[in-house]
């Protein structure tokens, strides 16, 4: 990473931070963390149970899109998912640096490279394509609900904003695929050898995905299923809270604040982004400002409980990797 590029993640980072303090300050700091011991130790675990339970799923995704990769190694796909949004969600990286430690999670396991990034780039496709649906339901039942209020008028044009960046995000990703493995290819014959074969091998391995819709379908359902689990995890920690909104409101207002989080997917964790939109939007769906911002709070909570630990084991396989092939060297 250059000097330009830390520079920007730490404005990031900051800006982060100074908005996620407004946003704890303008609810109070006493009020949300009453609301946070509401969910007590049974709430946090099976809260933390379940997020797990999304983490399979989208590891199921990944393989479904991974040709010759048999069912037995689902549980290798599940792992390199978890390394991949430890890495996101704990480490001061965007979402870039979380897709290149659930790369090294699986070529270190013998996962060939042509396998490990076209299905990482076809899982991708689906896993958006699947928010996109999930997202424009969350619009749509917004503008429901917003029907007779006079604050559409501030909210509205954030969430189709929300939507129009969301769409953009797909629209370039998809159309730059091919042209980007081919820009990395002749970029790489100038500093390394054989990476031109390498690219085309993944471009190759991209198209064959591609050509069998079954496994785009499959992928796609699983990833539309695991964005519905998101929400349903969201709900069960505001059960615990005493909070007894309807799933639909936490479904429509997770739907929202996910797109908000990848559309600035520039922000380490869209710190800051998330806990801002919570407090949005919480208030419309019933969910009291404090209770809606120590959901968020909850939220970065689970992902350090989830996140270190596979961080540490991921560091830990790493570090035996290293010295099984500093042995065979020797």
């Amino acid at each position: 990473m250059n000097h330009y590029a830390r520079a920007g993640l730490l404005v990031a980072t900051l800006i982060g931070i100074a908005i996620a303090a407004w946003a704890i300050g303008s609810v109070g700091l006493h009020d949300i963390l009453d609301a946070m011991r509401a969910i007590g130790w049974l709430g946090m675990l099976v809260f933390t149970a379940t997020s797990i339970g999304v983490l399979s799923i989208l590891g199921l995704a990944w393989l479904a899109v991974a040709p010759d990769q048999p069912l037995s190694r689902a549980w290798l796909f599940v792992w390199a998912r978890t390394t991949r949004e430890a890495a996101t969600d704990v480490l001061p990286f965007s979402q870039l640096g979380g897709l290149v430690v659930g790369a090294r999670t699986l070529t270190a396991a013998g996962v060939p490279d042509r396998v490990v990034y076209a299905s990482m780039v076809a899982d991708m496709t689906t896993e958006m394509a699947a928010q996109l649906l999930f997202t424009l339901g969350g619009v749509a039942t917004l503008l429901m609900v917003l029907a007779h209020r006079p604050v559409q008028h501030d909210i509205v044009p954030l969430a189709l904003a929300g939507v129009a960046g969301m769409v953009a995000i797909i629209i370039a990703f998809v159309v730059a695929q091919r042209p980007l493995l081919r820009l990395a290819g002749k970029l790489g014959a100038r500093i390394l050898p054989g990476s031109v074969a390498a690219m085309a091998a993944v471009r190759e391995q991209l198209d064959a995905v591609y050509r069998a819709p079954r496994r785009m379908i499959a992928a796609f359902l699983l990833n539309l299923l695991a964005w519905f689990a998101s929400a349903a995890t969201a709900w069960i920690a505001l059960r615990f809270m005493g909070c007894d909104v309807p799933l639909w409101a936490v479904i429509a207002q997770e739907a929202l604040i996910f797109t908000l989080r990848s559309v600035a997917f520039a922000i380490p964790g869209a710190l800051g982004v998330q806990e801002a939109t919570y407090a949005l939007l919480g208030p419309l769906f019933g969910i009291p400002p404090a209770t809606a911002l120590a959901l968020s709070l909850l939220k970065r909570a689970r992902d350090l409980l989830i996140g270190v630990p596979a961080l540490i084991l991921w560091q830990a396989g790493e570090g035996r990797a290293l010295a099984r092939r500093l042995r065979a060297a020797a």
